[in-house]
């Protein structure tokens, strides 16, 4: 009566089993949601763009939190030095919005991405507490690159969406961050340290292999096709690692590096851009806006050391900060002085032990996984290294790239605080056992009845000590 339409029946005959799923299924929502978050797919698959699925899907995550944190109880929340280095830095950027030189665009950013950021880090890594959760993170991973690999692809066979030409991009029509071909290259990186990762993880079944393989194709083409060069950084740091781990000869994987390098950049077409190409004498003028704005980053922060310019606020200070106007505001295209304009010296330094403490995290849950490999499921080992390889290309490709404030490395950050806990939790359970079998030994050998050697016996001193 009040809303005429044959759907709304419909509609309310499907709420209470709307409600039971988000109840019941708070991993899957909380997976939904960053594979929407993240990988934007409502905006690589234009029809469900009008949808609000991330949303919807942000609301069902927030309600089934609640539910089992404060009712059911059946999540536990915990803390970790990941998380409070999280919560340091995060703290720090929230303290900055009132302070912030353009206070509209900073809240809008917090309001639109950030705050989500802010719940759904420790959320994250809250949910996911077993290797069938850790199975389901890298399904939705994979899956989720692969879709965005495919769609940018098509775009680029059919020449849609193309930047200066030959740079590809997806759901640039809407305004999307996949819109520009370095983000695009950083979401498809994400994925790519976690295929490559399943792809050299012994144990796994063929199927699983052979799909990660078929991801890795199709993602490491589509970052290729974006020809951005920090992407290529990212691909070369993510597969070195692994390497490393792998190859005892060095020089060899040194050798085999640069030749790959080389062939990257050939295969990538980088000298056949539009900025940035072999067409630019000297230094040109992609390398030199770069540092034309890390230069305007580090102004921003030497004038503001406590706070920086604000969250999102690079952009619209860089006619103020920059000596070399030309005309266009840019962006930074660097994580490291990103983080540095926006939020100061102090939220850098945060920032950057924030990075260190989650680097040095997965780092040791790779090594005690690889130590006690009998301890562990492939699914254990698959992800760790991808955690761990993950870290490092983002680190790498961070120079490069815009990172600070978008899903990547706090994705890694909840992953890693979890994954760690879990192995650490892991170690502590075998001691314990171990100990346990001991003590049991021990009894066991004390009330045992003392043995008797026969008449005549030529046992050695040896045998009896």
């Amino acid at each position: 009566m009040v809303i005429p339409h044959p759907v709304i029946p419909i509609a309310i005959g499907l709420v209470p089993l709307a409600i039971l799923i988000t109840l019941s299924q708070p991993v899957l929502l909380g997976l939904l949601f960053i594979a929407f978050s993240f990988f934007r797919l409502h905006e690589a698959f234009a029809p469900l763009y009008n949808f609000k699925i991330p949303l919807l899907l942000s609301l069902g995550t927030l309600t089934t939190l609640a539910w089992h944190i404060g009712i059911s109880g059946k999540l536990k929340m915990w803390s970790s030095k990941e998380l409070n280095t999280f919560y340091v830095f995060f703290a720090l950027v929230v303290i900055g919005i009132p302070l912030s030189s353009n206070v509209g665009e900073a809240i809008a950013y917090f309001k639109n991405i950030y705050v989500k950021i802010g719940i759904m880090t420790p959320a994250l890594a809250w949910l996911l507490t077993g290797v069938h959760h850790y199975r389901n993170a890298l399904v939705m991973i994979t899956v989720s690159g692969v879709v965005v690999a495919i769609v940018t692809l098509f775009n680029k066979v059919n020449g849609i969406g193309l930047v200066e030409e030959t740079r590809v991009t997806v759901g640039r029509e809407l305004g999307s961050v996949l819109g520009d071909p370095n983000d695009l290259a950083l979401v498809l990186l994400f994925p790519f340290s976690f295929t490559i990762s399943i792809l050299m993880t012994s144990g796994l079944s063929k199927k699983t292999r052979f799909f990660a393989l078929i991801a890795t194709i199709a993602i490491f083409s589509a970052i290729i096709a974006t020809q951005s060069r920090g992407g290529l950084l990212g691909i070369m740091s993510a597969v070195g690692i692994l390497a490393w781990r792998r190859v005892k000869s060095k020089t060899l994987l040194f050798i085999g590096g640069a030749v790959a390098a080389a062939v990257l950049f050939v295969v990538a077409g980088i000298s056949g851009r539009k900025s940035g190409g072999a067409a630019e004498e000297g230094l040109d003028a992609s390398a030199q806006g770069r540092l034309y704005a890390w230069e305007a980053a580090f102004y921003m922060a030497l004038e503001n050391p406590l706070s920086g310019v604000g969250l999102n606020n690079f952009y619209f200070n860089y006619f103020f900060y920059s000596k070399h106007w030309d005309g266009l505001n840019h962006a930074v295209h660097s994580t490291w002085f990103g983080v540095l304009g926006e939020t100061g010296f102090v939220g850098f330094i945060a920032f950057l032990i924030m990075t260190i403490t989650v680097y040095r995290s997965a780092k040791s849950a790779t090594n005690i996984v690889k130590e006690n490999a009998e301890r562990y499921s492939p699914v254990i080992r698959a992800i760790s290294e991808g955690l761990y390889s993950g870290i490092i290309a983002f680190c790498v490709s961070g120079t490069f790239l815009t990172q600070g404030f978008t899903w990547p490395i706090y994705i890694l950050i909840a992953l890693t605080a979890s994954v760690y806990r879990y192995v650490k939790l892991t170690e502590e359970a075998f001691l314990q056992q171990s100990e346990a079998e001991k003590q049991t030994d021990d009894q066991n050998a004390d009330t045992s009845p003392p043995s008797q050697e026969p008449h005549g016996s030529s046992a050695s001193p040896f045998d009896k000590r």
